[in-house]
């Protein structure tokens, strides 16, 4: 009688190849994703290379070369030249241009940083925010062209800006047609054009933070000032760090609020580094210092956003 509960014996491994480790699947499971992964990002490769590497590769080159515009044939290489052309004596690129574009820019992040912040601490202890914030909102779906147009006319001697001031008994002001007002001028409507989106940032970061620490110091006895100063301020520090690169850096690059108000007149009073590429491409056909003045203008950006960056990031350490 055979024995039915007997242990029975091991079944022969098959010949052949051994089975992998779990580390071996494990590599290979691995790189099938990977490539299940890479063939979903191919098409957003594809378009970040056409429309972004390619065009910057070929600003490169003009850079370095001399170009009208026309025929790819008559790209002649000059190397340097083109940069030196920006700097060289007599050049406008470095002064009035660049230096009017850190200034509208350095303008547009003192304006709207501090009107940003006055209106989104107001906003955040009224009620019906929602209305307040879609109403200052609005001027950031509203077309360039719109609110440049709107602003000019304001402007003007008969505008609403001036009959406020001979409402007030102070002469008539010539805003964009005097060299001393037209900069400050534009820079002030841009700021008022980009608060929307820096209060609702701002509005973000005054709701994340703790009301817990406003009850202490309520009881401590701290005033609004000391409040706002030692820990609404701190708190909003990674909202105002957002908000200063980014008005920063659509300062640097403004170009169609100018172009609609001034066209960078009068004079070079409002010229700005865009504005300057724009015409030496379109007006003059000089497709190699356009393109090296946008390198130039890269390079600016870049070296400013890292320095707010460092210092922010140093005045968080040190606080």
């Amino acid at each position: 009688m055979v024995n039915t509960l007997a242990p029975k014996a091991p079944a022969p491994r098959p010949l052949g190849r051994r089975p992998a480790s779990p580390a071996v699947e494990g590599r290979a499971r691995h790189r099938r994703q990977s490539v299940v992964a890479y063939l979903f990002l191919t098409p957003a490769l594809l378009f970040f290379a056409v429309f972004l590497i390619l065009p910057l590769g070929f600003a490169l080159l003009l850079s370095l070369s001399r170009w009208t515009g026309f025929d790819l044939g008559d790209i002649d290489p000059v190397g340097l030249d083109n940069f030196a052309a920006l700097f060289a004596d007599g050049a406008t690129f470095l002064t009035p241009v660049l230096t009017n574009t850190l200034l509208f820019a350095l303008g547009t992040v003192a304006l709207a940083l501090a009107g940003s912040v006055l209106v989104a601490t107001c906003v955040d202890r009224l009620r019906f925010q929602g209305l307040w914030r879609t109403l200052y909102f609005l001027p950031i779906v509203t077309t360039v062209v719109a609110v440049g147009n709107v602003w000019k006319y304001m402007y003007e001697p008969g505008g609403l800006v001036n009959g406020v001031l001979n409402a007030l008994g102070f002469g008539s002001v010539a805003f964009l047609a005097d060299p001393d007002t037209a900069l400050p001028s534009v820079i002030v409507v841009h700021a008022w054009a980009s608060l929307g989106s820096a209060i609702l940032i701002l509005t973000a970061g005054l709701k994340s933070i703790p009301e817990s620490y406003y009850e202490a110091a309520a009881l401590d006895g701290a005033g609004p000032a000391t409040v706002f100063r030692k820990i609404t301020l701190p708190l909003l520090r990674p909202s105002l760090l957002f908000v200063c690169v980014t008005q920063f850096l659509t300062g640097l690059q403004s170009f169609a609020l100018i172009s609609v108000m001034t066209k960078g007149g009068p004079g070079d009073a409002t010229a700005v580094a865009a504005l300057e590429m724009y015409r030496r491409a379109f007006s003059y056909g000089d497709w190699g210092t356009a393109s090296a003045a946008a390198f130039v203008l890269f390079a600016v950006v870049l070296a400013v956003t890292l320095a707010q960056l460092w210092l922010f990031r140093r005045k968080g350490e040190d606080a």
